[in-house]
């Protein structure tokens, strides 16, 4: 369907590879992990763990992100998810250049999520209850709800537009991306913050995915524990940050003067309809979301140059993923369709993923330049794709596609194009 066209103008992120886009972008393709082993001073109870491998994020001080109207008494009672998400916010508006008091803000909204929320928070204040309810925060439920790094951006940029959150599960970045993307494409808003953040490595969070055996176990190796279509991949590391863009219709960046990293041109979904937690194991539905994307876009297999991929490093999803690809791109995975997978350096964000991916993959078209998956020493023949292995590699990509798949089969694709008027 026909509507208007939507670009990329302002980026922001808070990451296991740097908290600000050009600290990210330069150790994403310098092949840099920001993977670390937690010891007692994380944990008491460490060496409960088996898994205690992370991608945490690393130099993040709240008190220096510059907020206006998010009192410093409010700022300091949020959960980290919600300051990640509203940190990278606040960086994106900042790279936007946008003047807010010459922008309509009743057509400038939000759509921001997160697949967990307040973790920390909760966990906090469900050890105050065992001394009584009274001890428990009057911040506890405004602080834990996932919709709430949405709500405080809108509060500190004074913005009227659409504003909410969604939440499925790892998926969550590229639906809220998505919509955000329909609601400009078809007039319902200018501009629009989009991405998700997330902080769940935490006692409880780490301990959740360890017994559910998700995780890596590579203790002793952290650097090489994410390890995507690797024969000797064990599971994925558990990240955490912020990534935040800002959609916008193309006249109005054009009429304010905007910088303009890349034009989103469609996106698909689809669900497995399989598994709590485990992806169909021959990637049709995940085939489909791509398929989705590219008639969204209107668009053949052909054209797209390069995939920035879920790749999370577990033994099921990667495969599933390579076949998922290959029923849709054909021939054309051996003809010059390159993928790769930045969990290998970043960790897997969770709902925060798609964000820091989208930007990754806007940075991509952008620069001509694909970051690498590293780790890579022994590729598994169920993961045959050029997968972009350990080295950074200059190619010409006018289109490319970022997947992202959750908990539940929420299978969820953008379609990315570099920007030409």
């Amino acid at each position: 369907m026909e509507g208007k066209r939507v670009v990329i103008t302002g980026m922001g992120c808070i990451s296991p590879l740097g908290n600000d886009i050009d600290t990210f972008w330069k150790n994403a393709l310098n092949g840099e992990s920001g993977a670390i082993t937690l010891t007692e001073e994380d944990f008491p109870n460490i060496e409960d763990y088996k898994t205690r491998v992370v991608c945490k994020v690393n130099g993040f001080d709240p008190k220096a992100v510059q907020t206006k109207n998010i009192s410093p008494i409010l700022w300091h009672k949020m959960d980290p998810f919600c300051q990640f998400g509203v940190a990278s916010a606040v960086q994106a508006a900042q790279d936007s250049g946008i003047d807010f008091d010459a922008v309509d803000r009743t057509r400038f909204g939000a759509i921001i999520g997160s697949g967990i929320g307040g973790m920390e928070v909760w966990g906090k204040n469900y050890e105050a209850y065992q001394k009584g309810p009274k001890r428990v925060s009057p911040y506890f439920i405004p602080m834990l709800i996932s919709n709430m790094a949405a709500g405080m951006v809108a509060i500190e940029f004074k913005i009227h537009g659409p504003n909410f959150s969604i939440s499925s599960a790892c998926a969550t970045s590229n639906h809220t991306i998505g919509t955000a993307y329909d609601h400009i494409k078809f007039g319902k808003a200018d501009i629009m913050f989009a991405g998700g953040s997330e902080a769940a490595c935490n006692g409880l969070g780490i301990a959740g995915f360890m017994v559910l055996q998700a995780i890596s176990k590579r203790n002793d190796e952290p650097k090489k524990a994410s390890r995507p279509f690797d024969k000797d991949r064990d599971g994925f590391v558990m990240g955490e940050g912020g990534g935040v863009v800002i959609l916008e219709e193309l006249e109005h960046a054009k009429k304010r003067g905007a910088k303009i990293y890349a034009e989103m041109i469609g996106w698909g979904l689809s669900d497995d309809g399989h598994h709590m937690a485990q992806p169909a194991p021959n990637g049709e539905f995940s085939a489909l979301a791509m398929e989705n994307a590219l008639a969204d876009a209107g668009i053949t297999p052909t054209e797209v140059d390069y995939i920035n991929t879920h790749g999370t490093s577990t033994p099921q999803g990667d495969p599933a993923e390579c076949q998922a690809i290959q029923r849709v791109f054909g021939d054309h995975c051996k003809n010059g369709l390159v993928v790769s997978s930045t969990k290998s350096m970043t960790g897997h964000l969770l709902g925060a993923a798609g964000g820091i991916e989208c930007i990754a993959t806007a940075l991509t078209c952008k620069n001509d330049i694909i970051p690498p998956t590293i780790n890579l020493e022994n590729q598994d023949p169920a993961c045959d794709l050029d997968v972009c292995p350990n080295e950074k590699r200059e190619k010409s990509v006018k289109i490319a596609l970022s997947n992202s798949f959750g908990f539940g089969g929420h299978n969820a694709t953008l379609v990315i194009k570099k920007y030409s008027d």
